[in-house]
């Protein structure tokens, strides 16, 4: 297991030898000790490496991760796991905004809240969180699922396409062209199955299921106040 100790080493010296790992596996294991909340720790990993951050971590942690599995003992700020294309992040605190913003795939597993625009313009990545999540959650949404096990702020899957939100506790509102959908036999299975990846506990028949009401694909006149 390597050990590299923010509070000696630069996060520009830990992101080039966890990027050196792409090129030449010498490690698997690693530790980041003091992150102090700096940030851009752990970003563009290409590799399964399993990475420890052991505190709090600034904007955009773990971002564009692609195979690696990150776990963040604290708090994330700005854009945990922007554009990540696979692998797994855990944040065992809350995040800040757009936590998961863009992302094409893996799992972003938050234990406590998150601010607003979680998932914003998701593209496949499957969030779930354990808290709340703020206003304009999974805004223009393409692909992916979004589960909230606690409450959400105001206009939820705003501009929706194809995202699946899974919700147990209130929904504020709804933002344009989100709607609520029949939860079907195949939403149960898709949801205890995630559920249960994220390590999370639940009865899926607790949730609500909403989606887009597809009325925004093209423009028309009649829904120019939407758009």
């Amino acid at each position: 297991m390597k050990t590299i100790d923010l509070s000696t080493a630069s996060v520009r010296e830990l992101n080039q030898a966890l990027h050196e790992q792409h090129k030449q596996l010498t490690e698997r294991d690693w530790v980041i000790a003091h992150p102090a909340g700096k940030h851009n720790i752990a970003v563009g990993i290409d590799e399964p490496l399993k990475i420890d951050i052991q505190g709090h971590a600034g904007y955009y942690c773990a971002g564009m991760n692609k195979k690696a599995d990150v776990v963040v003992h604290g708090n994330v700020g700005v854009g945990v796991a922007e554009n990540m294309m696979s692998g797994s992040v855990l944040v065992k605190g809350n995040a800040s905004q757009s936590a998961g913003a863009t992302g094409h795939g893996g799992l972003l597993v938050i234990e406590g809240d998150a601010g607003a625009r979680c998932g914003i313009s998701m593209k496949g990545i499957d969030i779930v969180v354990k808290g709340n999540i703020g206003h304009m959650s999974a805004f223009l949404g393409q692909a992916g699922r979004l589960v909230v096990l606690g409450d959400t702020g105001e206009n939820l899957g705003d501009s929706l396409y194809e995202v699946h939100i899974y919700v147990k506790g209130k929904v504020k509102s709804l933002g344009s062209d989100c709607i609520e959908k029949e939860m079907r036999p195949e939403h149960l299975s898709e949801l205890a199955e995630l559920l249960q990846k994220a390590g999370v506990d639940e009865d899926p028949k607790a949730f609500r299921r909403y989606g887009s009401a597809r009325n925004l694909y093209n423009f028309h006149v009649d829904n120019a106040a939407a758009y």
